[in-house]
């Protein structure tokens, strides 16, 4: 067995709690922080959205959760299964193939009871600076404070877990500046009861964006989405009478209109942006040897997504790969 080492792991939700178990179980010790009151990260719904429905104010309370009220995985269960620990495993209760979030939430919560994965959250706590200490052996001091009183520990290695569907991406539209109408990041969609007879232009077609249509067109006037695709012709989708299909939007202005590459253009209400998200490392202290891109779309250089070769083993990030199969679960390698 390897030597013990003590190790921080930064957030309680399905990485950092599947992180915790494994490296419980190769006998290092392990302290894992969670801003929380409890494990589940993403999964754990939370009906409130942030003030700024864009989440560009800086100074905004941030709500953590993006999840909408109507989400269900898009994998069915046994997919979601953990490799040695069955997605059934946890009493579960509707057991639909493709699972709710509230029964993500239990299946998680069930797996940290049965590998004793709560006594190592440190929850209400929110780590504030991690940084290498200086001269220190490849040490790591991690700054974190709880009910307004600030601490300093140190750790050999840390790991990051701290999810990347929090601090959106917000779709550069020409005139976007002086369009009157609503804007809202689907970080901060959670029902569709506020876009009742209203006229919305969804922008993007990913698994959320087709979700949160679906959802909206059960109470809007009219519902139109916006694909990345600039060729795009104008058109139906699925069965529903108030749902269209548009190419990229190719400007808005003033007067409230929303005209599209295929030549269309309407009149909205709302725009919202299912436009997705940024990764973001606010703590984190390397003097540039990791790095997020300009666009936040890139974290690196990560060797398998996983360590920094200039600071591995002592540092590394789990549930980094974002374009898989299943959203808004992490991948995560064990070799």
């Amino acid at each position: 067995m390897a030597e013990s080492r003590k190790v921080a792991v930064i957030g309680a939700g399905a990485s950092g709690i599947v992180t915790a178990r494994e490296l419980q179980r190769e006998g290092h010790r392990v302290v894992v922080f969670e801003k929380s009151n409890q494990l589940g990260g993403l999964w754990v719904y939370n009906p409130r959205v942030e003030t700024d429905l864009l989440s560009l104010d800086p100074n905004r309370e941030i709500i953590h959760s993006s999840l909408y009220r109507s989400l269900r995985t898009n994998l069915p269960r046994k997919l979601m299964s953990f490799s040695d620990y069955s997605f059934d495993c946890a009493e579960n209760g509707s057991r639909l193939n493709f699972p709710e979030h509230e029964e993500v939430l239990r299946f998680l919560n069930e797996f940290a009871k049965d590998f004793a994965i709560n006594e190592l959250i440190r929850f209400n706590t929110e780590v504030v600076r991690v940084a290498p200490v200086e001269f220190g052996g490849n040490r790591w001091v991690v700054e974190s404070k709880s009910e307004e009183l600030s601490s300093e520990e140190l750790f050999d290695c840390v790991v990051i877990c701290n999810g990347h569907y929090t601090v959106p991406r917000i779709a550069n539209i020409p005139g976007i500046h002086n369009w009157p109408g609503k804007q809202i990041h689907s970080h901060n969609y959670r029902i569709p009861e506020p876009f009742k007879d209203q006229i919305v232009v969804v922008i993007g077609d990913g698994p959320s964006g087709l979700d949160i249509c679906r959802d909206i067109a059960t109470v809007a006037k009219q519902v139109h989405l916006s694909t990345r695709y600039s060729e795009i012709v104008v058109s139906k989708l699925e069965s529903y009478e108030n749902l269209w299909n548009h190419s990229k939007i190719n400007h808005v202005d003033e007067s409230g209109e929303v005209t599209f590459f295929d030549g269309s253009s309407i009149h909205a209400d709302i725009i919202l942006h299912c436009t997705g998200y940024k990764y973001d490392f606010p703590f984190l202290e390397t003097n540039g040897i990791v790095s997020v891109d300009d666009e936040g779309r890139v974290v690196g250089p990560l060797y398998k997504h996983v360590f920094p070769p200039k600071l591995s083993p002592c540092l590394s990030f789990v549930g980094i790969p974002s374009k898989l199969l299943c959203r808004l679960f992490p991948v995560m390698i064990r070799e």
